[in-house]
C-alpha cells in the first residue's frame, strides 16, 4: 500500500497519534504538525546541491503541559496499540522499517514482532520511570 499523506488517528475529536509510513515521499521539507504544538515533526526534503547556511535555534522557554513521544523502526515490527481514556482499545498499528509514528494523547501500548530497534524521541527532561509514566491496567475485550 502506498501512501501520500501522514494518517491522522483521531477519537472524539481528539487527536490520539500520527504515523508517517516509510513510503510517503515529499518534494520538499514538510511538517506535518500545527505551529502551536509543543512537538515539531515532519520530513526534511532537497534536491541535490542543496545547501542550508550554519546556523542555530534562538534560545526560548517554552511551558510544555503534554508529553509526546516519537519512534522511527530502524529493523524489525512493532505493534503500537492505542487506547482511549476508557480503556477501550481504538487501534492497531503494525510498524516496519522506517515507519514512525507520533504518541500525542492517551494510552499506548507496543508488542514487539519481531526484534526490534527504534529511534525515539520525546520532550525531556526525564524523570525515571517512577515519575514519567502511569501503568494502566485494561480489561482487553474479546471480540
Amino acid at each position: 500500500m502506498s501512501h501520500n499523506q501522514v494518517e491522522i488517528i483521531e477519537y472524539n475529536g481528539t487527536k490520539y497519534a500520527e504515523i508517517i509510513w516509510a513510503d510517503i515521499r515529499v518534494e520538499k521539507t514538510t511538517f506535518f504538525s500545527p505551529p502551536e504544538s509543543s512537538f515539531q515533526f515532519g520530513l526534511l526534503a532537497h534536491k541535490a546541491g542543496f545547501v542550508e547556511p550554519p546556523h542555530y535555534h534562538k534560545p526560548f522557554k517554552r511551558e510544555i503541559h503534554d508529553l509526546q513521544q516519537m519512534f522511527v523502526v530502524q529493523r524489525g515490527v512493532v505493534v503500537v496499540e492505542l487506547y482511549s481514556d476508557e480503556g477501550e482499545l481504538l487501534r492497531e498499528v503494525t510498524l516496519r522499517q522506517g515507519d514512525g509514528i507520533v504518541l500525542i494523547h492517551g494510552v499506548h501500548a507496543i508488542r514487539v514482532v519481531e526484534d526490534m530497534q527504534c529511534i525515539s524521541v520525546k520532550q525531556g527532561p526525564f524523570l525515571g520511570d517512577e515519575n514519567d509514566k502511569v501503568f494502566v491496567n485494561f480489561q482487553k475485550k474479546n471480540t
